[in-house]
């Protein structure tokens, strides 16, 4: 397999140094329209290449990827960069993956609905669009598909909840992931999904609930935010009720709160000084870049869908299938801070299981359109195993 990643910060890093220790690759080329940075991400192995590529330019895209004759795009940029390497996947002819869907508008596109209007297209190309295949979503929708196959009878609710004991040294304010995109998830508003009323929204931060994390993490409030696992689950599996829930913590959200209130969560340019810049871009450049505090972060963070209904002996069951990442391990194995070496982790064993046809498929597809075994073995082998908790039902 030949494999093209555009984008190479912290995500793309890490993408870098999992692969480097695997081989079902011939090649992959780190594209980045910083080519210094793609450069540095090709030293780790000597089947890696770089380029310098803008990520909003599909054709450039498209031409790279024929050029080297790449099988698959794995888009390792924010989800703003969705659409033009969409295309340029489709038009090359090429597997391509994401980890985020494309953005929802207010009263308009729900997340993801872009490119599943576009099913038709990829289908009767024979090609397969992989979309939402990082951590959350990714791996919580595998969690889903496999408590689905072999845990539970009847699901009344797949509710994905993410959680961390994460402290970054040095600094009042640093957030440990794009924080583009997660004002972009905690401020609009949250999507839920039941059997009865289909998708609908509520307000930011809603429903908070206290959710008592793994491995002495501990309990954390969590309230509703936009995410796509919403979006993904009920397509392929049949249960009465989807939720996303963050622990963010009463001061993220504060923050939060005030940069909405400010207008600082805006991606409408405003001129100051007579340069055009976005409020959220200039929030996004002020603070830290969350892939470079790996050597301040102390904790561990953890990813995890939360299933309830009957079990297959007929009884009421809870259960908690999760990812814990603690951060000291994840910077001594790759040099990569937890949440984002997390989710690098798992589009490399997608890739993986696309290479052996142990995945296969055509169309727009989520995680969940797959036997989740083949995956949760093999994030085994990768040494980064699954667990399962059982909770009161």
């Amino acid at each position: 397999m030949r494999i093209l990643v555009v984008g190479t910060g912290g995500v793309g890093g890490a993408v870098a140094a999992i692969a480097a220790r695997r081989d079902f690759f011939e090649r992959i080329v780190f594209a980045d329209l910083d080519a210094a940075r793609a450069d540095a991400v090709c030293a780790r192995d000597e089947r890696f290449g770089s380029a310098q590529l803008d990520a909003s330019n599909a054709a450039a895209i498209a031409g790279l990827a024929r050029t080297e004759r790449i099988d698959a795009i794995l888009n390792a940029t924010d989800p703003r960069f969705n659409p033009p390497i969409f295309q340029a996947a489709f038009d090359a002819g090429c597997t391509y993956l994401d980890m985020a869907m494309t953005l929802s508008s207010p009263g308009g596109d729900k997340l993801g609905d872009a490119q599943f209007a576009r099913e038709a297209e990829w289908r009767d190309r024979g090609l397969l669009a992989l979309v939402g295949i990082g951590v959350e979503p990714g791996l919580s929708d595998v969690f889903a598909r496999y408590a689905a196959d072999h845990l539970f009878s009847e699901i009344d609710e797949v509710g994905v909840r993410d959680g961390a004991d994460l402290v970054v040294d040095g600094y009042d304010f640093a957030p440990t992931f794009s924080i583009w995109t997660t004002i972009e998830e905690c401020l609009n508003p949250p999507v839920i999904w039941e059997k009865e009323r289909g998708w609908f929204t509520t307000e930011p931060f809603s429903e908070p609930e206290l959710f008592t994390f793994p491995e002495g993490i501990g309990p954390i409030e969590c309230v509703n935010v936009e995410h796509e696992e919403v979006l993904l689950v009920p397509r392929w599996i049949d249960c009465r009720r989807v939720t996303f829930k963050y622990g963010l913590g009463e001061e993220f959200i504060d923050v939060l709160k005030t940069l909405h209130k400010l207008g600082l969560d805006s991606t409408v340019p405003v001129r100051v000084r007579g340069v055009e810049v976005a409020p959220r871009d200039m929030v996004a450049a002020a603070l830290p870049d969350p892939a470079t505090l790996g050597d301040r972060m102390r904790g561990r963070t953890c990813a995890g869908t939360f299933v309830t209904g009957t079990g297959k002996d007929g009884k009421p069951r809870a259960t908690y299938l999760y990812h814990v990442v603690d951060n000291e391990e994840s910077m001594r194995r790759d040099g990569a801070q937890a949440v984002v070496w997390q989710t690098a982790l798992n589009p490399v064993v997608a890739l993986e299981l696309l290479a052996s046809a142990a995945w296969k498929g055509e169309g727009v597809l989520g995680p969940e359109a797959f036997d989740a075994v083949p995956f949760l073995d093999l994030l085994a082998e990768y040494g980064a195993p699954h667990g399962v908790e059982e909770h009161a039902a």
